[in-house]
């Protein structure tokens, strides 16, 4: 429904009666004397008062004497340089601070009226599958799901039209907890994985525990038999090892009402592409698209890349990329118009969990996720191979090393950009005596002794490192212990003062951090040759990965780029 269908006037926009005071930074109702009185919410008034004779004005100190011809008060433009700085921070704290690709614009115009957006909102329950919603003063993680439902009109062109609404595009956002830097990692819809078990509530208000699948595709963790957002959180979470706060889902409007509400994305062509399945028909080089356009740019794949979805994943992140620069942007940032159409097209298009489920919990998320600078936002592919099952292959396995790799960098707070960073400043925090555990001469993998021992981690764990150390690692004078006598946490490595070398060589190899290597004593294996200890604590997780994701590095062949830049679809 539009502004007007509210009560307006039909030859007045309500957008254009928002007016920016330039001394709050916020937006105030200005309507003319004649006009009715809006229904829509804004700042109450308070009622006036009695009117009472009004005192004679106090009297104003002297003012200073003007300054002689050809000098000028300095004080005076700095004093209003700062007062224009000082409101265009507040600007962007309220507007600049709504953005997680779509929701910038909603927390932002939230409050202009919030009961009819709140009206909007669409939620389902998350059925207990999330945190429970994102924390301010915690690292945030919102699972955004793109469907291929078609609802609406002028989509009949497009998807699955018996679709009950599969997970086609999924991404995990993930933003530090310090707000410096974010990962969006986008979960291939043909990737291969096991769906748990999904107890989900039902229209009635029942729960109905939705049988899991094992060894199908991704994006059947929505929509099959009858699962909800919730369902695919769970799947995400067994896939990656990280619970989501919460969700998000958009159908095929929300590309088209949103691109339309900014005026268009820029987009990048490197060739020519006429996709008759997409509709998408354009030459090479730059282009703004929107609406039905913008749909069939992040829908288009057989023209570019490989012609698959891993392609398209490609396409995706670059008009998202470029939707979040027109979000911040200032055209967009101090117009009310705009931030009125994208607000209705958001809160129209999204559907949301029920911990997430009003304007004002959007708006506080919004002005989290804007404390982001586009250049150390991260989009980022999941490390995936062809599925070695099928002849001809249509879908997609982990690469599981450099997957499981991704996977506790997100886990464990890590930025894809700012990598160094983190560790110069995790190293300043370190004792001084842990640091210096990793520094000085380090054996040869051949020399080093080292009995593995199961502290915790998967039945199994303790033989199949064994077999990387010395089949991939050449650490061969290595050899299984059973398990320890109790779990443990995280995995250490007691060593004597002699094995020093030895110690540091094998951290190396499995990446181990300062803190993991315990100085002691050491023991005899089975030849009866003094040997140091590895035990294997509920941290590990699987063989050959580096158990310090806090120190480890994105994947070499990581498909990664960073939203402030035009990336051209090859």
């Amino acid at each position: 429904m539009d502004a007007q269908g509210r009560g307006q006037a039909e030859d007045i926009d309500p957008a254009d009666q928002w007016v920016l005071n330039p001394d709050t930074g916020d937006y105030e109702l200005r309507l003319p004397s004649s006009a009715p009185q809006s229904p829509v919410p804004g700042p109450r008034r308070a009622a006036p008062a009695p009117e009472r004779e009004v005192p004679a004005p106090r009297r104003r100190r002297a003012t200073p004497e003007e300054p002689p011809p050809g000098r000028r008060d300095r004080r005076r433009p700095a004093k209003k340089k700062a007062k224009k700085k000082s409101r265009g921070k507040k600007i962007l704290l309220w507007t600049g601070g709504t953005m997680a690709f779509v929701i910038l614009a909603v927390g932002t115009a939230g409050y202009l009226y919030l009961q009819h957006l709140n009206d909007n909102i669409e939620s389902l329950p998350d059925d207990g599958a999330s945190t429970g919603g994102f924390q301010k003063d915690q690292a945030i993680n919102i699972l955004l799901i793109g469907t291929d439902k078609r609802t609406g009109s002028g989509n009949d062109g497009y998807g699955d039209k018996g679709s009950a609404g599969h997970a086609d595009t999924t991404l995990l956002l993930h933003v530090s907890k310090d707000r410096s830097n974010a990962t969006a990692l986008s979960i291939p819809r043909d990737l291969i994985v096991d769906i748990p078990d999904c107890p989900t509530t039902q229209e009635d208000g029942s729960t109905k525990v939705i049988a899991g699948s094992s060894g199908v595709r991704f994006n059947q963790s929505l929509g099959q038999s009858g699962r909800t957002p919730s369902c695919t959180m769970r799947t995400v979470t067994e896939l990656t090892g990280v619970k989501p706060d919460n969700f998000m889902v958009a159908d095929f409007n929300a590309v088209k009402t949103l691109s339309s509400a900014v005026g268009g994305v820029e987009v990048c062509l490197a060739k020519d592409i006429n996709d008759p399945d997409s509709h998408l028909n354009l030459p090479a080089g730059k282009h703004t698209i929107e609406g039905e356009e913008a749909l069939a740019f992040v829908r288009t794949r057989h023209s570019v890349g490989f012609g698959g979805d891993l392609s398209r994943i490609e396409l995706q992140q670059q008009f998202l990329s470029s939707l979040m620069r027109k979000l911040k942007s200032n055209d967009t940032l101090t117009s009310p118009t705009k931030m009125v159409k994208l607000a209705e097209a958001a809160t129209e298009a999204l559907t949301v969990d029920s911990k997430l489920d009003s304007i004002g919990k959007l708006k506080d998320l919004g002005m989290e996720l804007g404390k982001l600078d586009t250049k150390n936002l991260t989009f980022a592919t999941v490390p995936v191979k062809d599925n070695p099952a099928e002849k001809t292959p249509v879908t997609v396995v982990l690469k599981e090393g450099p997957a499981q790799q991704v996977f506790d960098m997100v886990k464990n707070d890590v930025s894809f950009t700012e990598v160094k960073k983190k560790e110069k400043e995790k190293k300043k925090k370190e004792d001084a005596a842990v640091a210096a555990r990793l520094e000085g001469a380090k054996s040869e993998p051949s020399e080093i002794r080292v009995r593995v021992l199961n502290g915790g981690a998967s039945s199994g764990s303790a033989q199949r490192e064994l077999n990387y150390l010395q089949t991939e690692a050449g650490v061969t004078k290595s050899e299984n212990a059973g398990n320890a006598p109790a779990d443990i946490a995280r995995t250490t490595l007691e060593y004597a003062p002699d094995q020093a070398d030895q110690a540091r060589a094998l951290a190396e190899i499995l990446g181990l951090s300062g803190a993991a290597m315990k100085p002691g004593e050491s023991v005899t294996n089975s030849q009866g040759l003094p040997t140091m200890t590895l035990t294997l604590g509920k941290d590990f997780k699987g063989a050959g990965v580096k158990l310090d994701a806090t120190s480890a590095k994105a994947p070499e062949d990581l498909q990664k780029s960073t939203a402030d830049k035009v990336e051209c679809a090859k």
